[in-house]
Order: structure tokens, then C-alpha cells, then sequence
């Protein structure tokens, strides 16, 4: 059970779950990777993982003050009631920014996770051999995922759980998209319809896959923090390393489902199209000063 300090209300907590939601809403950014860089990773996954036998104990026997202590309940509610308000509320404001200013968008998340993985390459002891080499998978792992392109599938209640399943784990994991895994599952559109709609039967079945997938997968990962902590570091910093691939922001198309990066010259002489390097390199700046300004004023910053 955690410590009854950390299981205060923190309003601090709330933001963070909103821009993670934000990230969340944005195919090619985790909010895993706000979570691990806000200083909440280890929180997050060591108390969704209290939601357990002894968890369900409490619950049944009608001993709900000890449940909602148990699972650390008042972290989770403003963690999660801030990802969900964001999430219901940017995903217009976020649909319009990818389809009018994707290279804005795109070079401030590359901003923000580049940075990101420098902090964290500082504050964590990657010096042995293993832990390097650990990073380099990592990277290449997720830089194999962003190059994945879309399948068209019909949807279906029972895909539209196992894609929740998914996709959270996905999410979860710092520099891999949950998003971005719908859209390879070609579930990205419907499900950002259904939040757009509030089509409530078809996010229900969502949020089951999401909360079947979400308890299953933290144990697991829980385990390797607590085991083998700064090799698991390594590979989720390695995962963040490898997601720049998908938000550089200047892409041209090679067929209808494949992009490749290149440097704004050549976007602009390939595509015709301004690559609009000022706010660009504005948008990059701030999401290195997001970073910078999240890095001072948080604390309880894991360190390996």
C-alpha cells in the first residue's frame, strides 16, 4: 500500500492528466511520455496495479474508505478525470490542428520528447554496456512501430474492445502512441467520431478494452521497475528516442499510406507547399521551454 502522503489531493495531478490526454489525443505522442516526464510514471503504474484481489476484497465487503486508500484512489480520479476532460474536450481542437497546422503541432511534440529523453538520459544511470544497448532496442522497437502503415478492417464491438486492450498499453508506455496504434488498426477515425458524438455504446465497450488491458499490462511492467529498474529506464527512454520518427514535421507521401522525412528544402521543393520554417522552429522552441519549465517545477522526478 503507499504511503498515506502520497495519496493527498494534488491539483497538480489533474493538469498533468490533462495534457496527458492532450498527448493521448495526438497519433505519434504517448502520455506515457508526459507522465514520465512530469515525475508520475511510477505512481501512476505502482497504483493502478494496487487495483487488485485485496482491492476488490475491500470493495465487496463494503469497505470503500479502505478500497479508495488501497489503490492510491484520489491520485487516480484526478489523474484520470483530467485525461478524460481533455481527451472529450481537445479532440475537435486537436482533429482541426493536425488537418490545418500539422507541422506546428508535430514540431512542438518534437520539441517536447527530444528534450524530454536529454533530461532523462541525464538524470538516469545508463553508463553500463547492457543499459546502452537496452536504449538502442528500445528505439529501434518504437522506430519500427511509427513505420507501420494502416489496416482497413470493419469495426466490430469485439474489435473495438481489443483495440482499447491495445492501445493502452500503448499508451502507457513512454514514446510509443496509443493513437497511433489505432490508426494502425485503422481505428483511430471511428474512435475520435464516437468522442466527438459522446456515442456512448461504442466508448463503453472502449473503455472496457481499455480498463482490461490497462490492469493486465501494469502488473507486468510494475515488475520490471521494481526488478530491473534502470534497464527498464533504459528501454522507455529508448522508446521515446525511437517515436521522433513519427513527428518530425516536414513528411512527404510515397504512396497512399506511407510518409518519409525530409529536410524543408526538399519538402518544399517536393511537395510545393511552404514548410513554414519560422513557426516551425517557434513551435519547437516551445515545446522544449514546456519541458524545461515541467522539468523545474516538478517534483519527485524518478531517478534510477
Amino acid at each position: 500500500m503507499l504511503p498515506l502522503e502520497e495519496r493527498k489531493f494534488r491539483p497538480s495531478v489533474f493538469l498533468k492528466g490533462m495534457a496527458m490526454g492532450a498527448a493521448d489525443v495526438v497519433p505519434g505522442v504517448s502520455g506515457g511520455t508526459v507522465a514520465f516526464i512530469t515525475g508520475i510514471y511510477e505512481e501512476l503504474v505502482d497504483s493502478l496495479c494496487q487495483v487488485n484481489r485485496t482491492a476488490l476484497k475491500f470493495f465487496f465487503k463494503g469497505q470503500f474508505l479502505q478500497f479508495w486508500n488501497y489503490i492510491n484512489g484520489t491520485f487516480l480520479a484526478s489523474l484520470f478525470a483530467g485525461i478524460f476532460l481533455s481527451i472529450f474536450s481537445l479532440a475537435k481542437l486537436i482533429s482541426w490542428v493536425l488537418v490545418e497546422h500539422p507541422k506546428i503541432i508535430w514540431s512542438y511534440f518534437f520539441g517536447l520528447i527530444l528534450v524530454s529523453v536529454i533530461i532523462m538520459i541525464r538524470q538516469t544511470r545508463l553508463l553500463t554496456m547492457l543499459n546502452f544497448i537496452l536504449l538502442i532496442l528500445g528505439a529501434f522497437f518504437a522506430y519500427q512501430i511509427t513505420r507501420l502503415t494502416s489496416i482497413a478492417i470493419n469495426p466490430s464491438t469485439t474489435f473495438v474492445f481489443i483495440s482499447g486492450a491495445i492501445a493502452i498499453c500503448a499508451m502507457i508506455l513512454p514514446g510509443i502512441s496509443g493513437s497511433f496504434i489505432l490508426v494502425i488498426l485503422g481505428m483511430y477515425q471511428y474512435i475520435i467520431e464516437a468522442a466527438k458524438l459522446f456515442d456512448v455504446s461504442i466508448l463503453l465497450v472502449f473503455l472496457m478494452g481499455c480498463i482490461t488491458g490497462l490492469l493486465s499490462f501494469t502488473h507486468l511492467l510494475s515488475w520490471l521497475l521494481h526488478k530491473f529498474r534502470e534497464a527498464t529506464f533504459a528501454v522507455l527512454i529508448g522508446f521515446m528516442l525511437g517515436s521522433l520518427n513519427k513527428v518530425w514535421p516536414w513528411k512527404v507521401p510515397v504512396d497512399l499510406r506511407l510518409e518519409v522525412n525530409v529536410l524543408p528544402a526538399e519538402y518544399q521543393h517536393l511537395a510545393q507547399t511552404d514548410p513554414q520554417l519560422i513557426p516551425v522552429l517557434i513551435a519547437l522552441v516551445m515545446g522544449i521551454m514546456t519541458v524545461y519549465l515541467i522539468d523545474r517545477m516538478s517534483n519527485g522526478r524518478p531517478k534510477a
